[in-house]
């Protein structure tokens, strides 16, 4: 579904994406892991049209998409979540859905004012639309009330359901699990492994908690200083010297000599 050749990014003398090569599989929950400043963030940035590369090529379905801006790629299905979620907070959760769908009779002047049965009649398929998906994401106890009072995994189920409501054909999810408790961390879960099942929808998604990825992603993808590291299954990945040197450093084997003689100390 997503295919990236020789991608860089550089800004000034930082490089923080390094010629990425990588395949994203269509109908995969891909995971892409890291520790802090590995540049997966950009390189998201970069897939979803934020950032241009400095070289190298995108591509989406097969199709360059490489100087495509957000708003294109989203015509084309690609969607990404953020972090920190971006909901109109002073709009209900259901009013958050039906404001997804592009090219609105209603946002059309002259509609408003002369073709009102036909914006009356869309606004009613929107409407249909969003209930779908908040039923869904059984989000239903909450459809009437502002998007800014709802929990932070409310948010994130909220975002997922803005997905839907244009059929994404991928998805990428910028640490999803952010501010999560652990019982709405599940709903989250189930929710996109649902998508992915039951929808065909491809995901990648990056995430510190390995728990989570474990669960949902197959392949991990292990990004350090802005390259390729690695990629397997979850269990490969956490079993994987260069991963666990990058992740820790060369103080995992100054941990590992002090616990050993501490272990002999103590024997």
């Amino acid at each position: 579904m997503i295919e990236t050749k020789n991608v860089c990014k550089r800004f000034g003398g930082l490089v923080a994406v390094d010629d990425m090569s990588l395949t994203i599989e269509k109908g995969s929950i891909t995971g892409l892991v890291g520790p802090n400043g590995a540049g997966k963030t950009t390189y998201f940035n970069l897939i979803a049209g934020l950032f241009e590369p400095t070289s190298g090529q995108i591509f989406l379905d097969g199709e360059d998409v490489t100087a495509l801006k957000p708003h294109d790629l989203f015509m084309k299905g690609l969607l990404r979540t953020f972090q920190i979620a971006h909901e109109f907070s002073h709009l209900t959760v259901r009013e958050n859905l039906m404001m997804v769908p592009p090219n609105q009779a209603g946002e059309n002047l002259l509609n408003a004012f002369f073709r009102r049965g036909m914006v009356a009649e869309q606004e009613i398929e929107i409407g249909a639309k969003a209930d779908e998906v908040i039923d869904f994401l059984n989000l239903g106890h909450v459809s009437g009330e502002l998007a800014g009072n709802l929990s932070g995994g409310q948010k994130k189920l909220l975002e997922l359901g803005r997905t839907m409501m244009v059929d994404a054909k991928v998805v990428l999810l910028d640490e999803v699990g952010a501010g999560v408790n652990r019982s709405l961390l599940r709903e989250v879960g189930d929710a996109i492994l649902r998508l992915n099942q039951e929808r065909g929808y491809t995901f990648c998604m990056i995430e510190h908690d390995m728990d989570f990825i474990s669960r949902l992603c197959d392949p991990v993808i292990v990004m350090a200083e802005g390259k390729f590291l690695a990629s397997g299954t979850a269990e490969e990945i956490k079993s994987n010297d260069a991963v666990i040197e990058a992740y820790l450093g060369a103080g995992r084997d100054r941990a590992a000599e002090r616990a050993e003689a501490g272990e002999g100390a103590g024997a």
